[in-house]
């Protein structure tokens, strides 16, 4: 790894969460190295680390000495056959980057499991899950009025794709290929345009008789999933590896799981804290950290029974009905990675940027 790249995984020990999120996103990468101003390694920190410090409850505000992995694996720079070295334990403790300290424990590289091991993890994968994946893709789209007039919201274009195909593409790549389109608003189109391009995936469809909510027309699928499956709306898009959202659901035995992805608001007024009728004092445009529902959710096909048929019903009153029938087995998996809602139009110009730019590096 050259000097820069290293320099930019390296990490104090007294900087907050919400820094260390942010230099995960901004490195792409999915660990950091906590080092003294020595560079000598304390410890390591992935965004895993950060979503279990969240769930019990750290603050964004929290140190990451806190939440910092100590007891970490690493190699010695003097160490005969380093490579191989390095490739058994990549392979013995399922790490993708292992340090390199010199004898007094100073990081001098990083080992990567792409350079040792090849590119093989990070293709297409091998072999796809069996879990299946639900679009809901019947919706009249009237935030993007006047465009769905025209055409439905799944086949709004972002550069030379439909919105719905840069979804699927996503899963694709992250080892999901079974997908279940749930229609109703230009149907047909839809159907035409997959009937007409030949694309790499197994796609059924379901079409709703009357327009049912955002979360009505899953109980036409009640006989049909029999095993956690995936639902997603049609106009979001989320980055990040998607077998971890899954994981996290089977981990922690939840009945559904909701994507949330955090999100800083800024308040665009002075804030005024009173106590008694006083001015304590005043916050200028504080900044509040928030987790947003992304509209993407696991599910156990059981919760499906919870919904009539022909129902018309919104996912946030068919979320607060399953917490209240399950004993709130409903989890939220704290995502920081990327995320549009392409149903709003500054979103929907956002998402035209980010993934050109996205292409022009490929």
């Amino acid at each position: 790894m050259n000097k820069a790249k290293l320099k930019s995984l390296l990490i104090f020990p007294d900087v907050t969460i919400k820094q260390a999120m942010q230099k995960l996103n901004e490195t792409a990468e999915r660990i950091l190295f906590v080092v003294n101003k020595q560079d000598k390694l304390l410890g390591t920190i992935t965004d895993g680390d950060i979503r279990r410090a969240i769930i019990k409850g750290l603050e964004f505000t929290d140190k990451i000495e806190n939440v910092m992995y100590k007891d970490f694996i690493a190699v010695t720079s003097d160490v005969p056959e380093i490579i191989e070295h390095a490739k058994h334990l990549m392979l013995e403790h399922k790490i993708e980057q292992i340090p390199v300290l010199d004898d007094m424990g100073i990081i001098q590289d990083v080992l990567l499991w792409i350079n040792i091991l090849g590119d093989k993890r990070r293709t297409l994968p091998k072999k796809f899950f069996e879990n299946q994946v639900v679009i809901m893709a019947g919706g009249k789209g009237t935030r993007l009025d006047p465009f769905t007039k025209i055409l439905p919201k799944p086949l709004i274009p972002i550069h030379n794709k439909p919105i719905i195909e840069h979804i699927m593409d996503r899963f694709y790549k992250n080892g999901f290929n079974k997908f279940i389109l749930i229609l109703n608003y230009k149907k047909e189109m839809i159907k035409l345009y997959f009937g007409e391009n030949n694309l790499p995936y197994n796609i059924s469809f379901v079409e709703e008789n009357d327009y049912c909510g955002t979360a009505g027309g899953l109980s036409l699928l009640k006989n049909t999933l029999k095993q956690t499956f995936i639902v997603t709306n049609c106009d979001t898009i989320l980055e990040g590896e998607y077998i971890d959202f899954l994981n996290w659901h089977k981990e922690r035995r939840n009945l559904m799981t909701i994507v949330g992805s955090h999100k800083e608001i800024t308040v665009p007024y002075g804030v005024l804290n009173m106590g008694d009728g006083s001015l304590v004092g005043i916050d200028e445009k504080p900044k509040i950290d928030l987790f947003v529902n992304t509209g993407t959710y696991i599910f156990e096909p059981v919760i499906l029974d919870l919904i009539n048929e022909n129902e018309h019903i919104d996912m946030d009153k068919f979320i607060a009905r399953v917490k209240d029938s399950h004993n709130a087995k409903v989890g939220v998996f704290p995502h920081w990675g990327g995320w549009f809602d392409i149903g709003q139009w500054d979103e929907y110009r956002r998402s035209l940027k980010h993934i050109g730019e996205q292409s022009d590096e490929l």
